[in-house]
């Protein structure tokens, strides 16, 4: 029969108690008159029962730990550890313990055949048998804990071994709070913001950047240098890189407050977590980037578990000189005449800006006298009518699928991706793994996932569209006699007029000037406007769509069901209707695709949607924003909506950066 202490000595206490409770109420029936007697002798029972299972318990623990018995086989065993050791029974009841477990973790008390989740709360004995053991925080300090059991034939019984780590845990924590991190501050658009400014002007706005700059690092034990216009370093601790994240880089509303009248902002780079203050200092060089080709005005940290963005409240500078755009186009030919073939695609479900753009790309490549193709999935994409109107012009053979296209690959075929960064949106993935080199241009602001080590970057976020890009580089291309069709100009047109909605969102003075130089090649704008009509079907859609709409914090959100394939186009423009109701700052359309669903982001630049959908795991742009919900369904994926929305607004209460979004 397996003995079980502390249930045997609870069952003696209670046997006991009941016995003196019989004899109490017996008495109390045959003598009444001796009630008094009877509760008094009830409570002297009581109280000589807890007093006598007390010293039990301390007599037990004294003689089977056997520290008052010389010469013990106890006392020459376990006891003599310097480390904390006890016994447990197969139902972790603690049946032995050594005076170093008594005085460290007992606190000099005695505690035997009680619970060990009592004595050791949090305790996980399957852990405590792997190799690396647990640590556990109990009695004041860090415990690293490791056990073993011993199966016999009665009964089971696990030892336990106690390491203290306090010292060694607090030595470490030290460490990693003291490890460096480097960071990047570069002023955005530093010669076009000063450039036209009085000596004295810049003087002062410099000065407050400095002040400010040098009050946020001279907080803590690190240190910041200028390196040079704009741009300044600093090293500090990661314990205070932890602070300046808690307040949300909240030195970007700083920065941003020091002259309202201009566009004052910057970007920050952080590495953090590295290695070696070497490799932190290339993360930050990433982080930098990153945050730059998210439109800047924001702070991108970089760890070895990816990256982490914050603030990301105003639009991209726009950069007044085309000098990039020059060098751009000058390395993008050179590129296509050596390549054998070229490979031009967009993203998944292509609209008019990526077929529009991929045109522009493939007039460049006739010019070069290059073969060329646009790989892109007829069946899949909401540039129908912009695809049937160049297969009209006779450019059919232009449309590749992406399958029949990677039969002309080889090792020295030329990639070009527009309208996209990110290596999970491209049409095929197989395209750009198989080509020798990869080209990339698109306006989208910069994420996790995009594609690495491409030969040739034409990344500005300030663009309206990357129609516009393309539209630039044409106008370094070739001859003056060297320009695009009628319908090649009017798919670029229609790209710019699609991305900026019909110039009232998102446009500078290079976009007026690429629809400019586009009317000029003689598109216009009646064909243009015939590109984006609808079908009866994608009309009523859209209008079920925008009908289906409910308002949630300033937002309109719209969520259906499955629609028809042919009324896919009717997602985006839903979510463009709803931005013209009174009161609307940003829209959301989510409709069911298979297994998942698919939201559509819009708004007019008071609420950045990238970063919303971003919580979502997708991105986009600050007004145009998408995300692909897998394996959720329409309710499931308003509930995570809606929660997104809430962090967002919880966020601008706060203040005007938006809060660190994980990636």
């Amino acid at each position: 029969m397996k003995q079980k202490p502390r249930f045997t000595l609870e069952l003696l206490t209670a046997a006991f108690g009941l016995l003196w409770l019989a004899f109490a109420v017996l008495l109390v029936v045959t003598q009444p008159a001796l009630w008094p007697v009877a509760v008094a002798a009830l409570v002297l029972c009581t109280a000589f029962v807890f007093l006598f299972r007390y010293q039990l318990r301390t007599q037990i623990s004294r003689w089977i730990i056997g520290g008052e018995f010389e010469n013990s086989k106890t006392q020459y065993t376990l006891s003599v550890l310097s480390q904390p050791a006890a016994l447990l029974s197969a139902e972790d009841t603690l049946l032995w313990y050594n005076d170093a477990f008594r005085e460290h973790l007992l606190n000099g008390q005695d505690a035997l055949a009680a619970r060990i989740s009592k004595v050791l709360p949090g305790l996980d004995l399957t852990l405590c048998q792997g190799e690396e053991g647990q640590l556990l925080s109990c009695a004041g300090g860090m415990w690293k804990i490791h056990s073993s059991a011993a199966s016999g034939t009665e009964d089971t019984l696990t030892i336990l071994v106690l390491s203290d780590e306090t010292a060694l845990r607090k030595v470490e924590a030290e460490y990693k709070a003291s490890r460096p991190g480097y960071m990047i501050f570069s002023v955005d658009g530093f010669d076009d913001v000063f450039g036209d400014m009085l000596d004295s002007e810049s003087a002062r706005l410099l000065e407050g950047i400095n002040r400010t700059l040098e009050g946020m690092i001279g907080r803590g034990t690190g240190f910041l240098r200028r390196v040079a216009n704009g741009r300044y370093i600093a090293v500090v601790e990661e314990r205070h890189l932890q602070q300046y994240a808690q307040r949300s880089y909240d030195v970007l509303d700083k920065i941003r407050a020091l002259n309202p009248s201009v566009n004052l902002s910057i970007s920050i780079g952080i590495g953090r977590g590295a290695s070696t203050l070497h490799e932190a200092q290339d993360m930050a060089v990433q982080a930098l980037d990153m945050a730059q080709g998210r439109g800047g005005d924001q702070a991108a940290e970089m760890t070895p578990d990816g990256f982490t963005f914050y603030g990301g409240v105003s639009h991209g500078v726009e950069k007044r000189s085309k000098v990039r755009s020059r060098i751009v186009a000058d390395a993008l030919v050179g590129l296509i005449k050596e390549a054998d073939h070229v490979v031009i695609m967009g993203h998944r479900m292509s609209d008019l800006d990526a077929i529009g753009a991929a045109e522009g790309v493939l007039r460049i490549c006739k010019i070069c006298d290059v073969p060329a193709v646009i790989a892109v999935r007829q069946d899949a994409t909401l540039a129908a009518s912009l695809i049937d109107a160049l297969i009209e012009a006779g450019q059919e053979k232009d449309f590749i699928d992406p399958k029949g296209a990677l039969s002309i690959i080889t090792k020295s075929t030329l990639c070009i991706v527009v309208d996209t960064y990110q290596v999970n949106l491209v049409e095929s993935k197989e395209i750009l793994e198989r080509c020798g080199k990869v080209a990339v241009i698109d306006h989208h602001r910069k994420g996790v996932g995009y594609i690495k080590d491409p030969v040739l970057v034409c990344h500005e976020p300030y663009a309206s569209s990357t129609s516009e890009l393309v539209t630039e580089l044409l106008q370094y291309v070739g001859s003056r006699e060297d320009k695009p069709s009628r319908v090649e100009a009017e798919g670029l047109l229609s790209g710019i007029m699609l991305d900026t909605r019909d110039f009232t969102l998102h446009t500078g003075v290079r976009t007026f000037e690429a629809a400019a130089a586009l009317r000029r090649y003689g598109a216009e704008t009646e064909r243009v406007r015939a590109l984006f009509d609808v079908s009866m079907v994608e009309y009523k859609a859209k209008a079920d769509l925008v009908a289906a709409a409910q308002m949630y914090k300033s937002c309109a959100v719209s969520v259906c069901g499955e629609l028809p394939p042919e009324a896919r186009v009717a997602v985006p423009q839903a979510a463009n209707d709803l931005l013209t109701i009174q009161g609307v700052q940003a829209s959301f359309v989510a409709v069911q695709s298979g297994s998942g669903v698919n939201i559509s982001a819009r708004s007019m630049g008071q609420v950045n949607v990238q970063v919303i959908m971003e919580a979502l795991g997708g991105g986009g742009h600050q007004t145009m924003a998408a995300a692909q919900l897998k394996h959720t369904t329409p309710e499931e994926a308003r509930v995570r909506l809606y929660a997104a929305i809430d962090l967002y607004r919880a966020a601008q209460k706060k203040g005007s950066s938006v809060p660190g979004t994980k990636a």
